[in-house]
């Protein structure tokens, strides 16, 4: 018979830096998606998924291709902006999902496409979907990240980045919210990202199979127990995953009335310059980490805590390094900067 249910995201043992690393994105899509490395066999994908299925349904506008939110006036289409002017929008319950890039995607695939001869002929903006249309609130995964385009990547980063997927053609142009939380995984052996776009991953993290006998045990009982009846597996868990989505949920709304002080700031800014990381986008990911680490722990202002978690997501992709070299962090910089505090 085959199994219909998820396995559950809290059932996932170990790996404790990729499941905080994904839960902090779906709280605060803004913070730029994950880049996951790590060998195969390491629950990359089945946290993904897993991570999807845990989080309660969201409303969204009845029959909009991009599952608008009618509660966020902001970031509409221009079809649910209409119907708001005019009091007609419906909304109805839908679930998130994971929508998958294949790594042989096109540009036109990923973005979509306008059709220049309907705007020609009859005056009117014809737009087809691509991926990111359906991507819009919902998880968009890209396995073997590391084999896509370098400019379809470049694509995604500005969408994830942004929030919005501008396709222009022929002096026509067309928007429509692109909201998305971005995982990328990949294994380093198979080839790696070019620094300019690594960079560009909000966060980043290296997994490992469990080298603990116990902990490896408990991941084959659980599999085999999932296998044999997903169903009486799914509800032992049951529990602990409401209880995540409620706490993911309430960080969501905690995380605007979140403050950070002004002498944590010098500290991240000290941090980077200290660490030699090029530009600004790090100290900006770090200080956003943090906020959202503090709205996850209920918490209404950021502390020196949550710099130091949120350092060991944001910076070591970014360290400067030498071709076919991994980015090294130095973590002795930091524990003296942390003293010094």
């Amino acid at each position: 018979m085959m199994r219909t249910n998820v396995y559950p995201f809290t059932a996932i043992v170990g790996q404790e830096d990729m499941k905080l690393a994904l839960i902090l994105n779906v709280i605060n899509p803004a913070l730029g998606g994950v880049l996951i490395k790590g060998e195969k066999g390491t629950a990359k994908s089945t946290a993904v998924r897993a991570l999807a299925d845990l989080l309660p349904a969201m409303e969204g506008v009845k029959e909009c291709r991009f599952h608008c939110n009618p509660q966020d006036s902001h970031h509409l289409c221009e079809a649910c902006m209409e119907k708001s002017k005019k009091g007609t929008l419906v909304g109805q319950s839908v679930k998130m999902k994971v929508v998958e890039l294949p790594v042989s995607a096109t540009e036109d695939r990923v973005v979509g496409t306008l059709d220049i001869e309907h705007a020609i002929k009859c005056g009117e903006k014809k737009f087809e979907p691509g991926i990111l249309a359906g991507a819009n609130r919902n998880i968009l995964y890209v396995d073997e990240i590391n084999l896509l385009d370098d400019h379809v990547v470049d694509v995604l980063l500005d969408a994830a980045a942004m929030g919005i997927n501008t396709v222009e053609r022929e002096g026509i142009s067309y928007s429509h919210p692109a909201r998305f939380v971005l995982v990328g995984t990949m294994n380093p052996e198979e080839g790696d990202i070019r620094p300019q776009l690594l960079d560009r991953f909000g966060l980043s993290i290296t997994v490992a199979g469990e080298h603990q006998a116990e902990q490896r045990v408990e991941v084959i009982k659980r599999r085999l127990a999932y296998e044999q009846d997903s169903e009486e597996f799914v509800s032992i868990y049951q529990k602990e995953q409401e209880e995540l989505g409620q706490r993911i949920m309430q960080a969501r709304q905690l995380l605007p009335q979140v403050v950070i002080d002004d002498t944590l700031l010098t500290l991240v800014a000290n941090m980077a310059i200290k660490l030699e990381v090029d530009g600004h986008r790090a100290d900006i990911t770090v200080i956003k980490t943090a906020l959202t680490l503090a709205a996850f722990d209920g918490r209404c202002s950021v502390t020196a805590d949550d710099i130091k978690k949120a350092a060991r997501l944001v910076l070591p992709h970014r360290m400067r390094r030498r071709p076919f070299e991994e980015g090294v962090l130095n973590w002795e910089i930091l524990e003296t900067l942390f003293q010094e505090q």
